[in-house]
């Protein structure tokens, strides 16, 4: 049975996301509208202006039936921004900022810097195995604080402090930057098998 998963498509590397969930061996589709959000098994956040998103997701209609089938154990992953988005608590926000929730994390918006201090490094992720991850920071933010069921996958040293860019949460995954743009698919191939796995697990219970 394949797999089918959505790329929350308002802003960002929709397109990218889609090409890289295909590869990865799902079948990938935009989901702009809560009648396209209900017939995926998961879904992908991809990277943007986090206010943004947060002001467009509610111009579609798209907030509460977000919320809903997150809380209700979709499958999720975002980067980026999306981790943003996914993120129960955001430090140095807008007041009237709102996420959607799922992650046990408090994360820091554009934690490394702006836009002139992008960067990229290779990350050891030993849950993909090798070689290392390298991976694209774009206006990037980190994961200033999490709770005991979040699971730091990588993290980047700065200042001789480590800062998780990489994070699970059951069905839920996040990262800091955009492996949508490498051309390695070893992050999509990954939510693709967690997706897989948590179809299977609802098939079998229902």
């Amino acid at each position: 049975m394949t797999t089918t998963i959505g790329v929350l498509a308002v802003q960002g590397d929709v397109r990218e996301h889609v090409a890289a969930l295909e590869r990865a061996g799902a079948t990938a589709r935009p989901v702009r509208r809560p009648e396209e959000l209900a017939v995926v098994d998961g879904l992908v956040i991809p990277g943007g202006e986090s206010t943004t998103m947060d002001k467009l997701v509610r111009a579609f209609g798209l907030y509460e039936p977000l919320r809903t089938r997150l809380a209700a154990g979709m499958p999720a992953y975002g980067s980026c921004a999306g981790m943003i988005m996914l993120a129960e608590r955001i430090a140095d926000g807008r007041a009237d900022q709102q996420t959607l929730g799922g992650l046990d994390v408090t994360v820091r918006r554009n934690a490394f810097g702006r836009q002139v201090d992008s960067f990229e490094a290779d990350l050891a992720v030993p849950v993909l195995g090798e070689p290392p991850l390298h991976a694209v920071f774009i206006r990037a933010p980190w994961v200033e604080d999490h709770g005991p069921d979040v699971e730091v996958l990588a993290s980047v040293e700065v200042d001789g402090a480590s800062h998780p860019v990489f994070v699970r949460q059951g069905a839920v995954l996040a990262t800091s930057f955009h492996p949508e743009v490498t051309g390695d698919e070893r992050v999509h191939a990954l939510f693709v098998e967690m997706t897989a796995a948590a179809s299977a697990s609802a098939a079998v219970i229902g």
